[in-house]
């Protein structure tokens, strides 16, 4: 390794390390400030409008951009173009986030009569509690840091990322509060990979009618295997007079019975079953299936309605096909 290896090397740890360090310290500060800031942005009946220039700007459009998928409907305001027109995208009902580490931007200080004559609530995120900014807001965030990772003080770097992480303890304290599940989510993601895996319903993937696998009480284990190998779930419910689900007879149980010296002819479906089965309703989001079954270590499900009465089945392979694996 190089002499300038070792450099590049030194350097990015160093960085890491005082950028570690501000985000470590932002804990402590986390005060009345950011309670008042989270109880603005809740309660707010418009949208949480970000500004910020530069850097702060990228920043801000992430903090955005963070809010709206997470629930708290927002939108990056840029503040030079503010003052040329774009205010006009701020309402009385909007609360602002600005975000300048000095607290002095000018830009933004330009901007802040016209936010008060509107009587919009302004919460800051700077580095300096007593710069023009910090002084105006309603509430203040401290994003202040002991020194820039920058060896020139002059790059915003550990700044920058204090910021980003402020930004992301607001949407997630917010998300929370508001009580935001991942549906909710995933309908502000409908486009994606990640939307349709949470979208999916069980009635989505699920086998019904014919496909279904089911045996009565009393069929035959030879029966049972081979609705088991004509459906290919490889499982099958095993259901009362009125379709009710009594248990399930998977692959395993099928090992787990020849162990036993079981005579697949004669012996009953009822003796090897499973009892007291996991099982699911139609309108279970798939990704919170899939959950149930990695922790029970299940391959199969078979699908109930309110009575209990066998309406569907899955398996892990329609998980792949639909997505949600």
């Amino acid at each position: 390794m190089s002499h300038h290896d070792h450099e590049y090397i030194k350097a990015a740890r160093r960085t890491i390390e005082m950028e570690v360090q501000a985000v470590q310290a932002l804990s402590s500060r986390i005060d009345d400030a950011f309670i008042k800031a989270c109880d603005l942005m809740l309660n707010c009946k418009g949208r949480v409008v970000v500004t910020g220039m530069g850097k702060s700007g990228h920043i801000g459009n992430k903090i955005a951009a963070t809010l709206a998928s997470t629930g708290t409907p927002s939108f990056f305001l840029h503040p030079g173009e503010a003052s040329h027109g774009d205010l006009g995208m701020v309402t009385p009902n909007d609360v602002v986030l600005a975000i300048s580490n000095s607290g002095n931007t000018a830009e933004i200080v330009t901007i802040l009569p016209l936010l008060k004559r509107m009587g919009v609530p302004l919460v800051s995120m700077t580095g300096k509690p007593d710069s023009t900014l910090s002084q105006i807001a309603e509430a203040n965030i401290d994003a202040s840091v002991a020194t820039e990772a920058c060896p020139l003080g002059l790059a915003p770097t550990s700044s920058t990322t204090v910021c980003l992480v402020l930004g992301d303890a607001l949407a997630i304290a917010l998300l929370e509060a508001r009580g935001f599940t991942a549906e909710d989510f995933a309908f502000s993601h409908p486009g994606g990979a990640l939307g349709r895996r949470l979208l999916l319903k069980i009635s989505d993937i699920m086998h019904s009618g014919d496909a279904v696998p089911v045996v009565r009480s009393g069929a035959s284990l030879s029966e049972s295997l081979l609705q088991m190998s004509q459906k290919g779930l490889g499982m099958t419910c095993i259901v009362d007079e009125d379709d009710k689900l009594l248990g399930v007879f998977t692959d395993g149980d099928l090992r787990r019975t020849l162990d036993k010296n079981i005579d697949i002819r004669s012996c009953a479906i009822d003796v090897v079953m499973t009892t007291h089965c996991k099982s699911v309703t139609k309108d279970m989001l798939a990704a919170e299936a899939l959950g149930l079954m990695q922790e029970k270590k299940i391959n199969a499900l078979p699908v109930v309605d309110a009575d209990k009465k066998v309406i569907g089945a899955f398996n892990t392979q329609d998980m792949l096909r639909a997505g949600v694996i």
